[in-house]
């Protein structure tokens, strides 16, 4: 049975995230209707990312079995004619794929962005894209203190109260915060993997040390805490992108696995994709 990856974007603003809901249309159920026609199978659709309600995603990946093998620009090409009507949702490529590769666990790295706009007058165009702050952000005290997180550190402080991950240790191998094209605000955040609300709790922390309320000793004060109570206030999701996801080598995805089908998560928990079966970000 042939193996497709797809590439996929989209605007989550009026999903209730990837992963498929029993209190809204999800990412994942609006491809998989879309498969439903397509092929006339109904099949599970497995997601490199969870992201939550509002988030988007202009490289998200995911894997989907299919009974009869298809040119792979008729894949792309035919889902896009049956998404054209839903509009927040695109095919960029579909790839047949040997059936070792699992778009979850092959992931060797993840890449996120998240947009901050920062000017006195509030969105109008990029309502629902951005984070709005108005106040003047400090960008080079924000990136010199988002350094600090570098490496391997138990973010507790930095996850939600609802993450399911065993435990908060995690590899940070980027954060950069730099100045961006009208007036924009961008942290760039990659890792292995990433903890409920990991990157909003950054974003909402390195905010407030851009205002000058927060120094970089609180920061790491914070983070050293591993005291969720004593985090920055968690960014909206609005401003969160996964921009991309990166593969380890063929020889490494193991042998073939239907990876099972993600439980329904009724408060919309994942955000970003955890390691081995944590199912967080």
């Amino acid at each position: 049975m042939p193996r497709y990856k797809l590439t996929i974007e989209y605007d989550g603003s009026t999903y209730c995230g990837w992963q498929r809901q029993k209190n809204g249309i999800s990412v994942q159920e609006t491809v998989e209707r879309a498969l439903l026609a397509f092929c006339g199978e109904e099949v599970t659709l497995f997601g490199a990312g969870r992201t939550d309600a509002g988030v988007h995603a202009t490289g998200q990946v995911a894997h989907v079995d299919i009974a009869r093998r298809w040119k792979t620009d008729t894949v792309r090409d035919a889902l896009n004619a049956y998404l054209r009507e839903e509009g927040g949702v695109a095919i960029l490529a579909a790839e047949e794929m040997p059936d070792t590769f699992d778009a979850r666990f092959s992931a060797s790295k993840r890449h996120y962005l998240y947009r901050i706009l920062n000017r006195r007058p509030p969105p109008s165009i990029l309502k629902g894209q951005v984070w709005w702050v108005w106040r003047p952000l400090d960008v080079a005290t924000m990136d010199r203190a988002a350094k600090r997180l570098l490496g391997t550190h138990d973010f507790n402080t930095f996850r939600s109260v609802n993450c399911q991950a065993k435990n908060a240790v995690r590899t940070l191998e980027r954060l950069d915060v730099v100045a961006a094209p009208g007036g924009e605000v961008h942290l760039h955040a990659s890792a292995q993997s990433f903890l409920h609300n990991q990157i909003r709790s950054f974003a909402g922390s390195l905010k407030l040390v851009g205002e000058g309320r927060w120094s970089e000793g609180d920061l790491v004060a914070a983070l050293e805490s591993r005291d969720r109570k004593r985090c920055g206030p968690v960014a909206p999701p609005d401003g969160l992108y996964l921009t991309r996801v990166d593969y380890a080598p063929e020889a490494t995805w193991g042998v073939p696995r239907a990876a099972p089908a993600l439980p329904a998560s009724p408060d919309r928990h994942a955000e970003e994709i955890g390691d081995g079966g944590e199912g967080e970000e």
